[in-house]
């Protein structure tokens, strides 16, 4: 029978966590798991994030529809993994992220039917007043540095997207998009969405 760890005060915040240990974590606390550091992540989300959360989810699934690639959403486990290697033991992996949704377009990468292994296509975080800084600073380098194609950062208080698009290994900008414009993705040219919906 599997030890599980239940309390996570039980464990040391400054210790080299890998995907293994993090199967035996069951307590009421959402983490990320970072290079091997616990990532505390942000109470549950305010009613105005959930919102955001729903129309975009609306907006991916007709898109998608009858296409490849599948979209998700949080709590949905993303492992990043180092690529150079050839065995992906649950031990040999330091980094799992929960993003707000993502696209994946390579079907094996979901293959286990449990997590995505490797970089998603599309990440979109949705920020809360709850996200620090320091937590997206983190998170775009963690994208960048695995191959996230493009990255959407939602800024629901000023009702604003940021979309990063992965050009030789760095993110390049677009000019922001604020409600009322619409929004076309690099990545998928005939996505094309109308802010105003994804703020209603």
């Amino acid at each position: 029978m599997d030890n599980y760890i239940t309390d996570i005060s039980l464990l040391d915040l400054n210790k080299t966590y890998s995907y293994a240990d993090y199967l035996h974590w069951k307590f009421k606390e959402r983490v990320e798991l970072i290079k091997g550091k616990i990532l505390k992540m942000s109470p549950a989300p305010n009613l105005v994030h959930q919102t955001v959360s729903k129309n975009i989810n609306i907006i991916l699934h007709q898109y998608l529809n009858g296409k490849t690639c599948q979209y998700f959403y949080a709590p949905a486990d993303v492992v990043l993994v180092d690529m150079k290697k050839s065995m992906q033991e649950n031990k040999d992996i330091f980094t799992v992220v929960q993003p707000d949704l993502f696209v994946v377009c390579d079907l094996q990468k979901i293959a286990d039917g449990k997590k995505c292994v490797g970089a998603p296509d599309l990440v979109i975080e949705i920020l809360s007043p709850g996200n620090s800084q320091k937590e997206m600073d983190t998170k775009f380098d963690l994208y960048q540095e695995a191959g996230v194609s493009e990255y959407w950062l939602v800024y629901p208080e000023e009702r604003s997207i940021n979309i990063f698009v992965l050009q030789e290994g760095k993110y390049i900008g677009l000019k922001p998009f604020s409600d009322g414009q619409l929004l076309t993705s690099t990545l998928f040219p005939d996505l094309k969405v109308e802010t105003g919906e994804v703020f209603r």
